[in-house]
């Protein structure tokens, strides 16, 4: 009975601990299917020929956020959110994409900061380009990007065919800048 009672009070001690390890979602639902992030980002149904699969956490620990998008042809993209509490250096914060991308034979094509046009100001995106394979004419692709949007790290990653997907990936990655200055910026 002794040993029982023990049992129940450090489960019942531990459930604090257990709550404050689970994040709330930090999305709500906006119109026409869209998912709302507490950031302000909205995570539309479809961006350009891009279909939403999925939203969540990605690490409870940073308060990382994702929506996952794919498009036909094997076209995928991804929106990171993370809160910054200090100033936001790209290179650093993609760095364990970097190194995957390098240990399974990406090789590095095009580092760049690029200027995406928002409703209000530009945004200053910082672009690294891999490429991962190459079949008869088509060249794939894996781009990093990352900017930094108020108090909000906004880092975009999209996978593609060249020059098959060129228009869908620029139409992607403005997109979801353009949101983001619109969005987050208005927070």
């Amino acid at each position: 009975m002794r040993i029982l009672s023990l049992t129940f009070l450090f489960a019942f001690a531990a459930l604090p601990a257990l709550a404050q390890g689970i994040a709330a979602d930090p999305f709500s639902d906006g119109a026409d299917g869209a998912k709302v992030h507490a950031s302000g980002f909205v995570c539309p149904a479809k961006i350009a020929d891009f279909e939403r699969d999925a939203v969540g956490v990605s690490d409870v620990d940073t308060g990382t956020a994702f929506c996952a998008y794919s498009a036909l042809d094997g076209v995928y993209g991804t929106v990171k959110l993370t809160p910054l509490s200090a100033a936001y250096d790209p290179k650093a914060s993609l760095e364990p994409d970097f190194e995957e991308q390098e240990k399974t034979g990406g090789k590095l094509v095009d580092e760049k900061t690029v200027t995406v046009d928002g409703k209000s100001a530009p945004v200053a995106v910082y672009s690294r380009t891999y490429q991962t394979a190459t079949l008869e004419e088509l060249h794939y692709y894996a781009e990093f990007t990352g900017a930094a949007v108020q108090n909000w790290a906004v880092e975009a990653t999209i996978e593609y065919a060249s020059p098959r997907n060129d228009a869908e990936a620029k139409a992607f990655l403005d997109a979801v800048y353009e949101g983001a200055q619109a969005d987050v910026a208005a927070k």
